[in-house]
This record gives structure tokens, sequence and C-alpha cells, in this order.
């Protein structure tokens, strides 16, 4: 196969900092302003600072191999080396602010286009942006795909199913039909964990709701719940949410809907009935990603909780809502439980590290998060513990990420497979009218 050479953005290795890794028998090209953008990040407590740090380490081991200017050899079989274009070579068109390292970046690439007429050379970004300016030079661009998913085609985690009367009949005697007894039929190559409606195709009126349970290999009826801590489920798809939050076999739950769908709430209520009221868990653990609107945290004043505050408030609001209905002094018997170690809320930076066995763990607004940061987040569920990550992939605030190659949408179309995992696409919104009009019509 004839080698490429591939230029990378800085938003590459911030996404994933062994991207470099993941190149095969290609060649890799750093231009050096990307190192000394990645320089200013490596103080950062974050998953940028992660990142940079990260590739830094990657790269000083390969600095022992030979000069990187020169290119040293990968594992792979191809070469990675770090080069020195100069920001003033000129590039077609008006000419661009070098000031700026993306079009440091875009000259870099210009140049080794030019010098190798007989080589594919593709500047790989994440900016969209930069990606349209290579084009208008002719250069050819493309985004990293190691991460990118279809959106489209990720599993809603149900499905109508028009069938025979007698199977529906047969879920209602039995309560279970092996998988063994459906070759041939829709079910046979639907993923684990997937929801299906049936309706007899003779009478719409006659249906039954079944889950695929990999662990029993076999259809099995939607275990109703009259209240989850006092919560009802309120639609179709909330009712597959908490058939998939209360299964404890199910040790990976992925909940996607706008705002309003009630996706943190119903994650929230079953952590608490597990770790409460049964015991399952020795501990609730709800974190986010901290990804300001406008600007971030260390304009905030005040403590570090204090800064920490209105981007766990929606959790709070939660907890407190659902409390409400226990306890007259909501506000009291959260601070009870959180002084007490059963419930723990804080910014998902902090858990980075640890091993986190018997708890049962939310990620809220898990789209911000990249494929790389979900993998650590993962990584780190120790024995019987149990994570729910929740979010909406069309609102996201994280600048290096879109609905194709969040972490969330990673997750779930690389799990979509496996037994213990499952997820449920919630679309309506059950906040209140204005809510819903609000996030259809705005």
């Amino acid at each position: 196969m004839e080698k490429k050479i591939f230029v990378l953005d800085t938003n590459v290795i911030i996404s994933d900092p062994k991207a470099i890794f993941n190149f095969d028998e290609h060649e890799i090209v750093i231009p050096l302003v990307v190192v000394e953008e990645l320089d200013k990040f490596k103080k950062d407590m974050n998953q940028v600072g992660l990142a940079a740090r990260s590739f830094a380490r990657n790269i000083e081991a390969l600095r022992k191999k030979g000069k990187l200017i020169e290119g040293v050899e990968l594992d792979s079989g191809g070469t990675i080396r770090i080069d020195i274009t100069s920001d003033d070579i000129k590039l077609p068109g008006p000419k661009l602010n070098v000031s700026y390292a993306d079009n440091v970046i875009l000259a870099s690439a210009y140049k080794i286009t030019e010098d190798n007429p007989d080589k594919v050379v593709t500047l790989v970004s994440k900016d969209v942006n930069l990606r349209i300016k290579a084009d208008v030079l002719g250069i050819k661009a493309d985004t990293y795909r190691n991460e990118v998913v279809n959106f489209t085609e990720l599993p809603k985690g149900y499905e109508n199913i028009a069938v025979e009367g007698e199977l529906i009949d047969r879920i209602f005697e039995s309560k279970k039909i092996p998988m063994d007894d459906l070759a041939g039929t829709p079910f046979e190559n639907a993923h684990s964990n997937k929801f299906f409606m049936l309706t007899n195709k003779d009478n719409e009126q006659h249906q039954a709701v079944v889950r695929l349970d990999p662990f029993e290999n076999a259809l099995i009826p939607l275990k109703q719940f009259k209240d989850v801590w006092g919560l009802r489920a309120r639609n179709f798809a909330q009712k597959l949410a908490l058939d998939l939050l209360m299964d404890d076999r199910v040790k990976l739950v992925s909940l996607i809907g706008i705002a309003g769908t009630g996706k943190t709430l119903l994650a929230i209520a079953a952590g608490l009935q597990k770790c409460l009221d049964e015991g399952r868990y020795t501990r609730m653990l709800v974190a986010r990603p901290i990804y300001p609107m406008g600007r971030d945290i260390g304009f905030l004043p005040g403590t570090i909780e204090e800064k920490l505050k209105p981007w766990m408030q929606p959790v709070f609001d939660n907890l407190e809502y659902l409390l409400a209905g226990y306890d007259s002094s909501s506000f009291g018997k959260m601070n009870d439980l959180m002084n007490s170690g059963v419930i723990e809320v804080e910014a998902l930076t902090y858990i980075r590290g640890r091993s986190i066995p018997e708890q049962f763990i939310i990620v809220d607004e898990a789209q911000n998060l990249t494929p790389h940061e979900v993998k650590t987040i993962v990584s780190r569920a120790g024995e019987n513990t149990k994570i729910v990550l929740t979010g909406d992939p069309y609102q996201i605030d994280n600048p290096y990420m879109n609905e194709s190659n969040n972490g969330l949408s990673y997750i779930i179309d690389r799990f979509k497979n496996l037994s213990l995992a499952g997820s449920v696409t919630l679309e309506k919104g059950e906040r209140s009218a204005l809510a819903n009009a609000a996030a259809e019509l705005l």
C-alpha cells in the first residue's frame, strides 16, 4: 500500500492524545506550532491539559529513537516527524494572518503538499473552518475519523414490529421466548437489551412490550414499576429507561434526549432507590463535565465549591425535587445524605484516577465528553458499579465535539452489542407545555 502523509491539527491530539498511533504504516507530520499550542495547555487541570501532557510524554519517548525533525519510526510501521515550516510561506490568494496557529498549520500542509506531488497529503482537523480554508487552497482535508460514528444510525433502543397474535399470547403466558425459537425473525440480529413494541397484525389493541435479554438469551416482558423513589414514568420511553436503570445486570446505561425529557431525573431517582431503599450500592455519585456556555470557572469569585455550584445546580435541583416527596425539609435531607457520603456530587475532573467499586455513578451532560474521556471514566468502574450516561448530542458546549464524535454517541455505538450495556432515546418532553414548545420551536 502506498504510504500517505497526514498533517495533524492540534484539536485532533486534544481529542485523542494517542492519535499519532492510529495511522498504520503512513507518515504523520506534526507542525511545530501544534507542539507550541499544546505547551500552553500542559498545566490545565482538565481533559485538554491531560491530553497535552500525555502527548508530550509520547513524543518524549519517540525522541529517544532519533531526530524528530528527520522522522522516527513508529511500532505500526509508519513514521512521525515535527515540521518546522516557516510562517512566511506564501499561500495562494489573499495573505492570511500568520499570528493564528491555524494559518501556520495551513502553510505547513500546503508546503508538504507542494513538496510531495506523488503522494496523498491530508490535513486532519476537527475544525470545519480550517478544513474549508484548506479546500480553498487546494489542500486535501478530512476530519479525524477514528472516533466518528454515524449519529443518525445510532440505535434508539426500541422498535415497533407487527407480529402474529400468538407470539404476543405466548409472551403473556410463558413470560419468556428463547431466542433459539426466533431464528429467521427480525429479533435474531437485534442488539442486546433492545426493546420491541409488538402489535398484533390483526388487532392493533393487542400489544406487548418486550426486551431482548442477553442474560436469558430470550425475549422477556417489560418490567413495570409503579414508581421509583416516588417518580412515575410518564411516557413509553421513560418506562424503557427505568427497566434498564433498575436492572443491576446492565452495568452501563446511556440515555439520550433533549432538555425536559427526564433523563437526569430518572437516573437520579433510580440511584436513590438502589442506594437508599435497596442498599444495592454503597453510594450514588453524580458528576458533570465543566464546559461553560460563557466565561469559564476561573472567572467566578469564591472557593472551588462556590465556583462549581452554578454547574452542579441542576443536579441539586433534581435531588431536592425527589427528596421533597420523602422529607418536608428536602434541602436538609440532601445535606445530611451528602455529609454522610451516601450521595456525592462533584465535577467530573475529580474522579479521574480513582477506582470506584460498589457505586451508582451518573454522568450528566455526557455529550460534552470526548471518546477518550468516556473511556477514562468507564474504566474507573470497580466491581459491582453501574454507570449511567445522560446527555443531548445536539446541545454540545465542547468546541471540539459534535453529535457524531462526542463520547456519548461513541460509547453507545461501541457498546451496542454488549450484554452489559443498554441505551434509550427519550423524545417526548415532560417538563412543561412551555418547555416543550421552546424545545420544538426555538
